[in-house]
């Protein structure tokens, strides 16, 4: 274990994540705004994504990277939360102010995510 144990915390998160989206796929469906023609692809990209990032943030030499690209992968599905707070097909029957509070919270986790970067590393 050589990088910080929050480090590993993020990681687990992005992992369970990803395996969700194809445990539940549904569930995904309902959020990606209806403009999105291929759900099924991007969800299945999405979850791809989380855990491949997530297993790259405990790669010491990949964890900046890693980290940026999380950031990216949060800013894409921005649209997603978005939805779900305007339009009730999208909510899950979850309460309007808790979708409220998810979006700063997309926010804290780019934070999260911005503080193991490397800029020496990632752009030497």
């Amino acid at each position: 274990m050589t990088q910080p144990w929050h480090l590993y915390g993020m990681a687990l998160l992005y992992i369970v994540a990803g395996i969700n989206h194809f445990r539940k796929p549904n569930l995904y469906y309902k959020i990606i705004p209806p403009f999105f023609t291929n759900k099924k692809f991007i969800n299945e990209m999405t979850g791809f994504l989380e855990i491949v990032l997530g297993i790259a943030l405990c790669i010491p030499g990949f964890t900046s990277l890693a980290a940026a690209f999380i950031i990216l992968l949060l800013i894409l599905v921005f649209p997603a939360n978005i939805y779900m707070v305007t339009y009730s097909e999208g909510r899950l029957g979850l309460p309007l102010w808790l979708l409220y509070i998810r979006l700063p919270l997309q926010f804290l986790l780019m934070y999260w995510a911005f503080s193991y970067i490397d800029f020496e590393q990632l752009f030497l």
